[in-house]
């Protein structure tokens, strides 16, 4: 078919250039406070953070620490003042129930993973307790490589991906509590209850290697971290049907994440002194220690007594308005 000459000129004429468009500038609010979620499975722990501060119309937003979206479970989100407590939960020591699939070995050490071996399972239940007991108290685990751990500047699981093993450091980890729920032959589910840093795929995985099978995490659900658990916990379907009027009331005040800490309450001259950034000499002084600070408006932040007995902030909260936050 032959092209006419209109059609041959106007090939040649550049398309004219869209006016850009300006930027849509969304007014978000300054939200104080911790949501204590639970995580559906099959969600990113960001894509869950960012559903929830949608929602929320929060500007500023964090999690204290992720879950991996096969995962389901306690995923505390922290909002404006609260995300400088942030620390205190991924310090803390967390609670998991575990499904485990023995007999089936995969690459990323969960069913989500590609089949790597199968092997027959002939495993008593005493046999599994005795295994389980090696891997209570301190134990040295070897993260997996589908991890968030970086290497170089890039995740491990980037270079899972890509068909690169990388040689791992074990690191040292603490079990207190590992509890055998339920065994059917083939799968078991354990509780767990463990210090930071802990990969319940790798102990899985190396549950099963134990046992001469393999063994792969077949499902996973966080049930408490620090002193927070699962009841009063919230799913995004709740979160959204308590409309704009009240999902405010669905989030705990910003100092539920340093409840372990004494509370000192302050005047109002000592109050705005500790505000200041001054060092306050007070009675009581516990040098070392730290406290949650309260003045008559309420909680100011954490503060701890040096060595010389006077109070000195540590890491106060701020009040704040509505915040413009620019989106494309």
């Amino acid at each position: 078919m032959t092209r006419s000459p209109v059609a041959d000129v106007a090939a040649r004429v550049p398309s004219p250039k869209r006016p850009k468009q300006p930027q849509r500038k969304i007014i978000r609010r300054a939200v104080d406070g911790v949501l204590l979620l639970d995580k559906p499975q099959g969600m990113s722990s960001n894509g869950a953070l960012q559903t929830a501060r949608r929602l929320l119309n929060a500007a500023k937003a964090g999690h204290t620490g992720t879950l991996d979206p096969m995962a389901s479970g306690l995923l505390p989100l922290t909002f404006g003042e609260a995300t400088k407590f942030s620390q205190m939960l991924l310090d803390a020591d967390k609670t998991y129930e575990a499904v485990v699939q023995l007999g089936v070995a995969t690459d990323s050490g969960d069913a989500d993973g590609k089949v790597l071996a199968t092997h027959p399972v002939a495993v008593e239940r005493a046999a599994l307790e005795a295994m389980l007991e090696r891997f209570r108290g301190d134990i040295e685990q070897v993260p997996p490589m589908y991890s968030a751990l970086k290497r170089d500047g890039k995740a491990l699981y980037e270079y899972a991906r890509a068909g690169i093993e990388l040689e791992r450091e074990a690191r040292r980890v603490t079990i207190h509590a590992l509890d055998l729920l339920d065994f059917s032959g083939e799968r078991f589910t354990i509780r767990v209850n463990c210090s930071k840093g802990t990969y319940i795929r790798s102990l899985a995985m190396d549950i099963g290697a134990g046992l001469g099978c393999g063994a792969h995490l077949a499902a996973l659900r966080r049930t408490a971290i620090g002193g927070f658990g699962l009841p009063g916990a919230v799913t995004l379907e709740a979160l959204e049907a308590a409309g704009e009027g009240g999902r405010d009331a669905l989030l705990a005040p910003v100092d539920a994440l340093v409840a372990d800490f004494p509370v000192l309450r302050l005047d109002d001259a000592a109050a705005r002194g500790l505000l200041q950034g001054r060092a306050l000499a007070l009675a009581g002084a516990q040098p070392g220690a730290k406290v949650r600070a309260y003045g008559p408006d309420g909680f100011l932040g954490l503060a701890q007594w040096q060595d010389d007995g006077r109070l000195a902030a540590r890491r106060l909260i701020a009040t704040g308005s509505l915040v413009e936050d620019v989106q494309a």
